[in-house]
């Protein structure tokens, strides 16, 4: 599927596919964790009905495991460490800065 317009630089092409199959179930499983979502979303950006779309969407679907996991690195009950580090300014120490104002005339700040 291409679409052609003229510019004055000559014919323009832009070249559109639609996704394919494992395209559309990867969006559609970033989208939303319910399966039945998923089979109507990838579907739908397949043009296609929902049941050609469901076995493949089944196979795909694989039980995800929910890591909320937190890991405190050293000794439990040691304080926590925080560094923090200065970043010097770029200013030059004892020069003004000059600007116009809407009269014209300078003034440093």
């Amino acid at each position: 599927m291409s679409e052609v317009w003229k510019t004055k630089y000559g014919p323009r092409r832009v070249r559109r596919d639609p996704p394919t199959l494992a395209e559309a179930i990867a969006a559609a499983r970033g989208l939303t964790d319910d399966v039945q979502q998923q089979i109507e979303i990838a579907a739908s950006l397949m043009d296609l009905p929902p049941d050609q779309v469901r076995g493949e969407v089944l196979k795909a679907a694989s039980p995800r495991k929910d890591v909320n996991t937190v890991a405190f690195v050293g000794r439990s009950g040691a304080p926590r460490t925080v560094v923090v580090e200065r970043v010097p300014s770029r200013r030059i120490a004892g020069k003004g800065i000059v600007s116009k104002g809407l009269s014209g005339r300078g003034f440093v700040r």
